[in-house]
């Protein structure tokens, strides 16, 4: 994402890139789900999802939404960073990690591109996440996602149009910093057509607890 990039980089290159990052993901999922020894239905009851959603995002036909990586890791009892990593250890001791830039797990999700930073921290109440945000046509009160936790963001580049429930839409630039209950309902989207990055920190667990 550094510097110019040619067309068809941005074309078939890129659309080749996604479809791969969803399927890494659906896999990965996959395979956390049969080590919890959960069938589909099993992980259906527990997560609220239909069966025939989590045979999807398991077999990378779709992207599953920020929201609905929270409702799967916390069915599952495990911390989101299982799901990011093929290769992450259940027992880590680790208590302090470091993510070299343009070095974290790229993974694809609805409307976005995370890349999850300091990954090999187990049982983090911390999610960290550069985020390349999409353009898309002003939300719809659908589009929003609620979850537990509260979440902060940092635009890097481009202008990024935050919505939040209850609240006016604000448009955020370069420098400029929001926080939020995550329990409203909320969204963001890319206002141009130039690369839009956030750096995103969301609480994946109550703190107090």
């Amino acid at each position: 994402m550094d510097g110019a990039v040619d067309s068809d980089q941005t074309g078939d290159d890129w659309e080749a890139e996604r479809l791969q990052l969803r399927s890494d993901l659906g896999n990965r999922m996959k395979s956390v789900r049969q080590a919890c020894g959960l069938t589909l239905e099993a992980a259906a009851q527990r997560t609220g999802l239909a069966v025939s959603t989590i045979h999807k995002i398991e077999n990378g036909r779709v992207s599953p939404s920020y929201e609905n990586l929270v409702r799967i890791a916390r069915a599952y009892d495990i911390g989101m960073e299982r799901l990011f990593s093929s290769d992450h250890e259940a027992h880590q001791t680790t208590r302090m990690t470091v993510t070299k830039a343009g070095q974290g797990r790229k993974v694809r999700s609805k409307n976005f591109e995370y890349e999850v930073l300091c990954n090999a921290l187990a049982e983090k109440k911390i999610i960290p996440l550069v985020t390349r945000v999409e353009k898309r046509a002003p939300l719809k009160p659908f589009e929003l996602e609620a979850h537990d936790g509260e979440e902060t963001l940092y635009v890097l580049s481009g202008r990024i149009e935050l919505v939040v429930e209850h609240y006016q839409p604000v448009v955020l630039e370069p420098g400029d910093c929001a926080y939020f209950d995550s329990t409203l309902k909320h969204g963001l989207r890319a206002l141009d057509d130039d690369e839009a990055r956030v750096f995103w920190a969301c609480t994946y667990i109550d703190v107090d607890r």
